[in-house]
């Protein structure tokens, strides 16, 4: 197999579910002709005709909405927002009905949609192009929420959003889009909703998603060298949350660090160290930490380096953590 990009890959995905499943469409703006603004989209439109992939009006909630009324009359829509902070005119959609209806109606009408966002950082993009914005939709009863943080599970769990009877927010990092990988499409990965352990170790595990994934695997292999067996978990599915995978993790290394580019405060880590916390208490040997970006509104460009979590400020989390008999610096929880 040769070595694909994320974007292609999820391309092959789109494709894919295309070609399989008449009710498949595609839509958004510019990913039509053009193919996207990052070529997702590329070629779609040329093989499966323009009643398949399509451009829409500059209107997210009219995207969001229409997508609504195709679901429920049968078809499979899967439509492009073209960078995360562009999906929050849309956000009442999101919420009060792509996240609701199949509730309100008791399970009589299924919403079975895919919502994809180009999301978070290391593009040096500018205000409205890097936001984080995944706890919004965590945080909302109804959605199903998933990340690649690979170019196989980006063709993997985009054909498993499509399949699903239920509505999907899918969070495409920017930043990997280029990043390559033999990918296999037999879809034999890891099952839909679950985390995998992307690299085994015994003294700590760091948890990762999206576009951290990369950064917590190079980390790894530079703690390897301080004497640390760093252990890599990448959750794949922010909701539901895979409580079975993560807490097996820590249980078995009693330390455990939290990675994501969004802010600390009220950012998903701290979901993720609550739930530690209670499953895991009596194995802990350390205060679970957190690695975030800052409680700061997206920076310009040229400060992006200095926001976003980097290998020095998650080895510094992890050195902290070796202290088995003191209290870990609070200041060390978001890298200050």
């Amino acid at each position: 197999m040769e070595p694909i990009t994320m974007a292609q890959a999820l391309n092959a995905g789109l494709r894919d579910a295309l070609k399989e499943d008449d009710r498949v469409l595609v839509f958004g703006e510019d990913v039509g002709t053009l193919g996207g603004v990052f070529r997702v989209t590329d070629g779609l439109t040329r093989d499966f005709g323009e009643d398949r992939c399509f451009d829409t009006p500059l209107a997210e909630s009219g995207i969001v909405g229409h997508a609504i009324g195709l679901a429920m009359g049968g078809f499979r829509p899967v439509v492009e927002i073209q960078f995360d902070a562009f999906a929050y005119p849309a956000f009442e959609q999101i919420t009060s009905h792509v996240a609701k209806l199949r509730n309100r109606t008791r399970g009589r009408v299924e919403l079975p949609m895919v919502i994809r966002v180009p999301y978070a950082g290391g593009i040096g993009g500018v205000e409205h192009h890097c936001d984080s914005s995944e706890v919004y939709y965590t945080h909302t009863p109804g959605l199903r929420v998933v990340t690649p943080g690979t170019a196989q599970d980006a063709y993997d769990l985009m054909r498993d959003a499509i399949d699903s009877p239920d509505p999907v927010v899918f969070l495409e990092p920017k930043c990997r889009y280029w990043s390559k990988e033999p990918v296999s499409f037999r879809r034999d990965g890891a099952p839909f909703d679950r985390a995998v352990v992307r690299r085994p170790g015994k003294d700590v595990t760091l948890i990762a998603y999206g576009p951290m994934v990369a950064t917590a695997l190079e980390t790894a292999e530079a703690a390897q060298a301080e004497g640390w067996d760093v252990e890599v978990v990448d959750l794949r599915t922010l909701s539901p949350f895979d409580d079975d995978t993560v807490a097996a993790s820590v249980r078995r290394t009693g330390r455990a660090v939290v990675v994501h580019e969004a802010a600390g405060f009220c950012g998903y880590g701290a979901e993720i160290a609550a739930r530690l916390t209670e499953r895991c208490f009596h194995y802990l040997h350390a205060p679970i930490l957190r690695v975030t970006g800052f409680d700061i509104p997206y920076p310009a460009p040229k400060l992006e380096t200095h926001h976003l979590p980097s290998g020095d400020r998650i080895l510094d989390a992890i050195e902290a953590l070796q202290w088995d008999d003191q209290v870990a610096v609070a200041g060390s929880v978001r890298g200050a």
